[in-house]
């Protein structure tokens, strides 16, 4: 004897009547979602139209009306948001500053990491202040980075005065030599650097030699270019400073059996650089200023750590900041030349 199969039994209509009960549900809870984006999306282009009309005070009212998260769907979150922070720069541009706080704050207190809200808040905290403690502020936000350009700068500037001396005297010698040979190329090179500006130098050396093979870090070809510059230049004051001893210096020592060399070393260059110190001065108070140029391949000394902090705060303090600190190295140079001027006794008193 066989089993009967077994059929599925219907649908009950109990089943019926609770399927049909959530669908009913579930059209009833839609409807008003669909509402209440739409009354989302209506207050929001309310707000634009009445600002566009120049309707401040409407505009404000119809994003007020935006509910916050939680008093609606999570649909009107960005909404929300995007609300709140136009009413805080309507408050803002009236002048209303707790007014525009508040309304920041409301952004945050539901949503904490929201980053224009608390810039919103700290740009207006910051525009509170006293103007001397936000001077203080800002050159403590400011001052590490400079410092830090600022001892880059120093150290171009140190090692250029040691190198462009030696470098200019090579020149200065072998453009007073009476070997063609000697006297053209020193003539030539300084043609060429007192000829064109230190920045295309700078351009050439960093950006121009890669193209012929040759790569050099930024520091490297800034060295090269402020050195072999400034060697050119302290070369003409050299070669000036020579010839304004009188000849019979030379024909003196000549007389008494020394060489062209040992001249030069023990007679004339000893009266020479005595002579050289307040042109030579000069050049290296200006050197503390064109070393400003070398952030144009990416050095970071001081004038480009003083543009990046503007570009990135537009706070004009910080060129101020990077102005003091390039007079402030002017003046102790310029003070510690003036005192070996005093102790070399160049001029005479009279």
């Amino acid at each position: 004897m066989r089993n009967p199969v077994r059929r599925s039994a219907p649908p009950t209509r109990l089943a019926i009547i609770l399927a049909l009960l959530c669908a009913l549900c579930a059209g009833l809870l839609h409807a008003p979602l669909q509402a209440f984006a739409a009354d989302v999306e209506e207050l929001m282009r309310q707000g634009r139209d009445a600002m566009a009309e120049g309707r401040l005070e409407d505009a404000e009212a119809a994003y007020l009306a935006v509910p916050a998260p939680g008093e609606g769907t999570q649909e009107d979150e960005g909404e929300y948001a995007s609300a709140r922070m136009q009413v805080a720069r309507l408050r803002l541009a009236r002048e209303d500053f707790d007014g525009a706080v508040q309304a920041a704050r409301d952004v945050l207190a539901h949503f904490s990491g929201h980053a224009e809200a608390k810039n919103l808040i700290a740009s207006i905290e910051r525009d509170r202040m006293p103007g001397w403690e936000r001077f203080l502020k800002d050159c403590q936000r400011f001052l590490p980075s400079l410092l830090s350009g600022a001892g880059m700068t120093l150290l171009l500037v140190f090692c250029t005065i040691i190198i462009s001396p030696i470098g200019g005297l090579i020149i200065a010698l072998g453009r007073l030599s009476s070997f063609r040979v000697l006297r053209m190329p020193c003539w030539f090179i300084i043609w060429l650097f007192r000829g064109t500006p230190l920045l295309l130098q700078l351009f050439f050396i960093y950006y121009g030699l890669p193209s012929l093979g040759i790569t050099l870090r930024p520091l490297t070809a800034a060295l090269i270019g402020l050195g072999v510059n400034y060697s050119a230049y302290l070369a003409e004051i050299i070669r000036a400073g020579i010839e304004s001893i009188p000849a019979g210096q030379m024909e003196a020592a000549k007389a008494l059996g020394m060489t062209y060399g040992q001249a030069m070393r023990r007679v004339i260059i000893p009266q020479t650089y005595k002579r050289l110190i307040p042109p030579v001065a000069n050049e290296f108070t200006a050197l503390i200023k064109d070393t400003a140029l070398v952030s144009t391949i990416a050095m970071v000394e001081l004038m480009r750590a003083a543009d990046q902090m503007f570009n990135t705060y537009f706070n004009v303090t910080a060129i101020i900041l990077a102005g003091v600190i390039y007079l402030f190295f002017t003046t102790v140079f310029t003070f510690i030349f003036e005192r070996i001027e005093e102790r070399v006794g160049i001029y005479e008193k009279r």
